[in-house]
C-alpha cells in the first residue's frame, strides 16, 4: 500500500509525464492538493520538494509552484552516450529472448545503451515503464505494444514522446489509433497459410485457438477465416476457442473441455502460437486424442519451445532476431536523420513442415 506522500507525488509526476501538465503550468496550490489528496500541508510541501529535487517542479517565492524540464536534463538525452529503451510484453518468455537479442547486438556495432522494461501485457506496467522511460531520457524507445486489439489509456505517453521528438518503432503489433511505424509479421498470412496447409491435407472441420486482446490474434483469426472462405468451407464460431491474458492460466482446463466438446468433429486446429499449439498437444495426450491420428495441429511463431519439445510442431516462422535488429536499426538511423525510413514493414511466413499434421485419407 502506498503512503499518501507517494500518492502525491507519483500522481504528479504522471500528469507532468503524460502531458496533461505543460511545461511552465503553474501546479494547483498546497491547499488545493491538501484538499484533493485529504493530507496535511506538510505532506504537500514535502512531496513538492522532493519532485522540485528531481527536476520535476520549480517553486517560486510569493508566485507560486510550476512544472520544470530540468528531469530531462538530469537524464542522458543530449549526451554522447545514448540510450534506447526497449518495451516488450515478455523478457524472458518464448520468442522474446531472441528478438532482445537482435535488438542488443545491433545497438552494440553503434555503442548505444540498452534500457530494458516488460509490462506483462498490463496496461498499468506499461504506464509505469513509459513514466521511467519518459523521466530516464531515453533516447529512442522500441514498443511492443499491450493489449494492442484494445483501447489504450496510455495513448498519452507516446504523444509525449512525439512533442519531444523521441523517435519510437513498435514490433509485434501497434495501436491502431496512433500513426507511428512498426515491424510486425503477416499475421494473417501466418494464420492463412496455417489453415491452407491444413485444408490442402483434406481437413475440412478446422478449429481455432484464438487471443483476442492483441492485435496479433486479431489479424490470425482473419487469416484462418479468409482460407476458409476461398475453400468454402463455412466458419464455425462453436469451433473457436478464444482466450485473453488474464484467461490464460485456465487455458488447459478449457482445451480439455473444448476438445473433448468437440473429439468427433474437429480433425484439425490452427493455434495462436507454438505455445498454444504444445498445450493442445499435452491435453491430447491427457485425453487419449492421439496427435496427429486422430487431431493435427500446427502453431506460429518457429520459436524455441517448438523446437526443443518432445514433438515436432508443424509451424510457421516468425523473424524474431531480424526483427529485433531491424527495430534498433531503425531507430539508429533516425537518430542520425535519415529520412525516408520505411514507416510500416511485414515479413513474411513460411510453413515449416513438422509431424503434427497428417493427411486425411480421402474415401
Amino acid at each position: 500500500m502506498k503512503t499518501k506522500y507517494q500518492v502525491i507525488i507519483d500522481d504528479i509526476k504522471s500528469k507532468i509525464l503524460s502531458g496533461d501538465y505543460n511545461i511552465g503550468e503553474q501546479i494547483p496550490t498546497e491547499s488545493v492538493l491538501q484538499e484533493k489528496y485529504n493530507v496535511s500541508r506538510h505532506t504537500v510541501r514535502k512531496a513538492i520538494l522532493d519532485l522540485a529535487n528531481e527536476g520535476f517542479l520549480k517553486s517560486e517565492k510569493g508566485s507560486g509552484t510550476y512544472v520544470s524540464n530540468k528531469y530531462q536534463s538530469k537524464s542522458t538525452r543530449g549526451s554522447t552516450n545514448k540510450t534506447i529503451g526497449v518495451m516488450t510484453t515478455y523478457i524472458s518468455d518464448y520468442i522474446f529472448p531472441s528478438i532482445i537479442r537482435g535488438i542488443e547486438t545491433r545497438l552494440k556495432e553503434d555503442n548505444y545503451s540498452l534500457l530494458l522494461a516488460s509490462t506483462n501485457n498490463d496496461v498499468e506496467q506499461e504506464k509505469k515503464a513509459l513514466e521511467m522511460m519518459l523521466a530516464y531520457g531515453v533516447d529512442g524507445l522500441i514498443i511492443e505494444p499491450t493489449k494492442s486489439n484494445q483501447y489504450n489509456p496510455n495513448i498519452a505517453y507516446y504523444l509525449s514522446f512525439k512533442e519531444q521528438d523521441v523517435p519510437f518503432i513498435m514490433i509485434n503489433a501497434f495501436y491502431e489509433e496512433l500513426d507511428v511505424p512498426f515491424l510486425c509479421l503477416d499475421d494473417t498470412q501466418s494464420s492463412y497459410l496455417a489453415t491452407k496447409e491444413l485444408i490442402s491435407k483434406g481437413h475440412m472441420q478446422i478449429g481455432l485457438i484464438a487471443k483476442i486482446d492483441d492485435l496479433q490474434g486479431k489479424y490470425r483469426m482473419k487469416g484462418y477465416i479468409k482460407a476458409l472462405g476461398e475453400a468454402k468451407l463455412r466458419f464455425q464460431p462453436e469451433q473457436v476457442l478464444s482466450f485473453t491474458t488474464e484467461t490464460k492460466p485456465e487455458l488447459s482446463q478449457n482445451l480439455k473441455k473444448f476438445l473433448i466438446e468437440n473429439r468427433d468433429m474437429l480433425t484439425a486446429i490452427v493455434c495462436y502460437n507454438d505455445e498454444v499449439g504444445l498445450e493442445v498437444a499435452n491435453v491430447c495426450r491427457q485425453i487419449d486424442l492421439p496427435v496427429p491420428e486422430k487431431l493435427s495441429i500446427i502453431g506460429q511463431d518457429n520459436s524455441y519451445i517448438a523446437k526443443n519439445a518432445n514433438i515436432k510442431l508443424t509451424t510457421l516462422t516468425h523473424p524474431q532476431e531480424q526483427m529485433g535488429r531491424d527495430a534498433a536499426d531503425w531507430v539508429i538511423k533516425k537518430l542520425q536523420g535519415k529520412k525516408d525510413l520505411p514507416n510500416e514493414t511485414y515479413y513474411q511466413p513460411v510453413l515449416i513442415e513438422g509431424e503434427t499434421v497428417k493427411e486425411l485419407d480421402v474415401e
